[in-house]
């Protein structure tokens, strides 16, 4: 059986779209044959403390379904403070040097990437003529903080462009969610072996309920994620038309107390928040709205939200409002509407102008259908495992 290993900051029971799509891939890789190994740190995400029950350890070792995790003491923290979430990232870093020195590491090893520091450590420490790298890039980082406005074009940016070409040049293999990730690293690397792997759901699609259609009722919206500064949920909350919606949101994250605090101050506006769920439970009660909303404050180069793949397989459509590579998978495949972000008038009349009758069992069973044929998660990962 061939070994391999997966190095991950997320990893359930965290929760969120990163943990989930790295379950995923271990889980999809040991369906394959392959002994699988994750190492992460101990779970901390999203609230910057460790998980109660992992509280005092310095290591844990798991046997997660058959996957072998690994979680390694890290100095939690979500804070704001630059400073604070550096040294969180090379706590951790520090453990896996402290790890791989101690235990044998597999001959193939998958690294997620960002943190950059993190996959720093590994593509440098784990770096043998024995072993593969293969480097998993979901954002362009720094170029993703660039575009957020977390980072300057200063010394320190720079010092983190000089680890992200480290971290390509040293990678035998490199996996990207979006083309535009791999169009940027084909201009810094032609050379390199680049593999299109996207953020498909691998769930068993649901039975859809027969749409409500009633014209006199509001559209139900709903948005479920990550409540941080790039999804811009609060400026949302303020700028949303409520003369024919009613906005639900789920989630946690930085902005959430803001949110619940908005709400409680505007109690006349139609706006309600469920909190965080499972996953399992999340998809059953999507089933119950007539839209989704995927926001981002700015476009940023390389992001193509996951939530499209998810909600294209539970059949809902979907108002896009982030711009770049996931615009164009929702027009291309009649997914649902999108606006330029930013633009929240825009926003607004197109909510204005969609319809109950529009919203059919009909066009939900569409996109049920597109994303079974289009979004293929099985056939995707047969293909990768065929390079590994």
């Amino acid at each position: 059986m061939k070994e391999i290993c997966i190095i991950t900051n997320y990893f359930p029971p965290e929760t969120g779209a990163a943990s989930n799509r790295i379950f995923q891939l271990a889980e999809g890789l040991k369906s394959k044959g392959f002994e699988t190994t994750v190492i992460c740190p101990l779970p901390n995400y999203p609230t910057g403390k460790i998980f109660a029950e992992y509280k005092g350890k310095l290591r844990r070792l798991e046997d997660n379904n058959g996957i072998n995790v690994c979680r390694l003491w890290i100095f939690a923290s979500n804070s704001k403070n630059k400073l604070l979430r550096l040294l969180s990232m090379l706590s951790f870093s520090l453990s896996l040097i402290w790890f791989a020195i101690w235990n044998k590491i597999p001959k193939t090893v998958i690294v997620q990437s960002p943190p950059l520091l993190v996959a720093f450590t590994s593509m440098f420490f784990l770096k043998s003529k024995k072993r593969k790298l293969i480097l998993n890039v979901s954002d362009l980082w720094p170029l993703a903080g660039l575009e957020l406005g977390a980072f300057k074009k200063n010394l320190n940016y720079r010092i983190l462009e000089r680890i992200e070409k480290h971290n390509y040049q040293k990678a035998h293999l490199i996996l990207g969610q979006s083309e535009e990730i791999l169009c940027h690293i084909k201009k810094i690397y032609p050379e390199k072996e680049l593999f299109l792997y996207r953020n498909y759901p691998n769930f068993k699609s649901p039975y859809l309920p027969e749409a409500l259609t009633d014209e006199e009722r509001k559209i139900k919206l709903v948005y479920a994620g990550l409540l941080g500064i790039a999804q811009g949920i609060l400026k949302l909350c303020n700028n949303l038309d409520y003369s024919k919606i009613e906005f639900h949101i789920y989630g946690s994250g930085a902005e959430e107390d803001s949110i619940k605090s908005f709400i409680e101050a505007n109690n006349h506006l139609p706006i309600f928040f469920h909190g965080s769920l499972s996953r399992e439970k999340l998809h059953k009660e999507l089933l119950d709205y007539d839209l989704t909303i995927i926001p981002l404050l700015n476009r940023i180069y390389g992001s193509v939200p996951s939530k499209i793949f998810e909600y294209a397989k539970l059949g809902l459509p979907m108002l896009y409002f982030g711009g770049g590579e996931g615009e164009t998978i929702i027009e291309k495949n009649s997914l649902g509407w999108v606006v330029e972000p930013g633009n929240y008038s825009l926003l607004n009349d197109t909510i204005n102008n969609i319809r109950l009758n529009v919203l059919t069992l009909d066009k939900r069973n569409n996109i049920q259908t597109k994303a079974e044929v289009i979004f293929d998660y099985e056939r995707q990962l047969n293909e990768l495992v065929k390079i590994i």
